[in-house]
């Protein structure tokens, strides 16, 4: 019998770390679910709330999916930190806003973010948790690492110091999904981290952080990398407390500090840039289409056509404001059609819908010009065919989800050498072998 990793699911939307983690109905996802999934992670509670709108459309799907019990629908900021199970890992896809200190406070508990950021949703639950959580993974947009514009890397550097302070070591990359054979060319940063009671936090104490980095961290076992300047890190120390950091970190810099892969340790950073190392088989978009299973309303009406190949097309034109001022106006081409033999252009939450749009996909069929369908967008993002479909829930909001939505193979594969790493210690201490595939 395994040993089980319990899991909490932040920001849950409509499942992705939760199928990458456990699979579905016991198959994998990048398998696109023909093939078992051995999974150690139980997902024992989770959260969906979407605050813009009274329909919670996204908390139903996920409740579809995987049932009502020890699901929360509510405010994260507003749940009571005792009523959230103890567990061994916290996940979640967290928004990119502005994460800077509004103030501290005169009592022991330090500081406070602005109010609504949701980065101190999580912050909250691991400084009250008795028990904290042993390991986070934690994802978000690629220019968390540079944002905001005037203190570039600010935002991350944050992040990086309040875990500190918590007692985590942090490893992270960023990863676009296609480099790993994936059919979405989707670039997100995976953040992992390790408390300073466990093993894997002691190994990395041991190991030096590019070796980390290259080689024995958890990452690079999942998606492996190379650099070309390993033998030049950049390494800096997070200087001051939270509040100093959110005032002068970077302060009015151009160019940030932070490469696309890294590690802290005892607030030490160390960072350098890595490309992909994969030489395996790749998913295209043409791998993923439901051919000759798409109803009529996706399809292009031909007096519509002209608008699509504007809007997608270059531009270089005098245009007027809405105070009359005129300006010139340029714009580059994109594909139009989109390539079947390529991996997809990123879903954006616009996608569905009919109307003519620059970034909407299209594709050309023996049948014509026509949109993606939900479940074509749903594969590429390596959910479940109709994962989605619930009555009442449109097909533009099933859309919005998946451009919402993570690559649940990026999740599964980096689940996969997480678990791994905890059994090897598991194994060592017990006796008993883990397996996690």
């Amino acid at each position: 019998m395994k040993n089980e990793i319990t899991v909490i699911e932040l920001f849950a939307g409509v499942g992705g770390f939760r199928l990458g983690l456990e699979g579905w109905q016991g198959k994998s996802a990048s398998s696109f679910y023909q093939k078992a999934l051995e999974s150690s992670y139980k997902v024992i509670w989770s959260n969906q709330w979407e605050p813009s709108t009274k329909a919670q459309h996204a908390s139903l799907v996920y409740e579809s999916k995987f049932g009502k019990q020890d699901h929360s629908n509510e405010d994260i900021a507003q749940v009571d930190v005792s009523s959230i199970p103890d567990h061994d890992l916290l996940v979640g896809g967290f928004p990119c806003q502005d994460y800077s200190v509004a103030t501290t406070l005169k009592n022991s508990k330090g500081l406070i973010g602005k109010k609504g950021v949701l980065w101190w949703s999580i912050h909250k639950i691991l400084s009250d948790k008795k028990n904290k959580p042993k390991y986070l993974f934690l994802e978000n947009v690629d220019r968390l690492l540079i944002s905001p514009s005037g203190q570039r890397g600010r935002d991350f550097a944050i992040i990086l110091k309040s875990l500190n302070d918590l007692g985590y070591a942090v490893e992270w990359r960023v990863i676009n999904a296609a480099d790993y054979g994936m059919p979405q060319r989707r670039r997100r940063v995976f953040i992992l981290a390790y408390l300073n009671s466990t093993d894997i936090y002691q190994q990395l104490q041991e190991t030096s952080p590019v070796d980390w980095i290259l080689e024995e961290g958890t990452l690079a076992d999942a998606l492996p990398v190379t650099s070309k300047m390993m033998l030049f890190p950049t390494e800096f120390k997070l200087v001051g407390d939270v509040v100093h950091i959110s005032d002068h970190f970077n302060k009015d810099k151009n160019v940030g500090v932070f490469e696309n892969t890294g590690v802290m340790l005892n607030g030490v950073v160390t960072t350098i840039k890595t490309v992909p190392s994969y030489g395996g088989e790749q998913t295209l978009l043409g791998d993923i289409l439901q051919n000759g299973e798409v109803s009529s309303e996706f399809y292009i009406d031909k007096e519509d056509l002209d608008k699509w190949h504007y809007l997608k097309g270059p531009k270089k034109e005098l245009r007027k404001n809405a105070d009359g001022f005129e300006y010139h106006y340029n714009e580059g081409g994109m594909i139009f059609p989109d390539s079947l033999d390529k991996p997809s252009r990123t879903i954006i939450t616009g996608e569905g819908g009919k109307s003519p749009s620059r970034f909407k996909h299209v594709i050309h069929t023996s049948k014509g010009y026509r949109r993606l369908s939900p479940v074509e967008l749903e594969r590429l993002n390596m959910f479940p065919d109709n994962h989605t479909k619930l009555e009442g829930v449109s097909d533009a909001k099933r859309a919005f989800f998946m451009g919402n939505a993570l690559v649940v193979g990026v999740i599964e594969k980096i689940g996969i050498s997480l678990c791994q790493k905890i059994s090897q210690n598991v194994s060592l201490q017990s006796g008993k072998q883990e397996v996690c595939s």
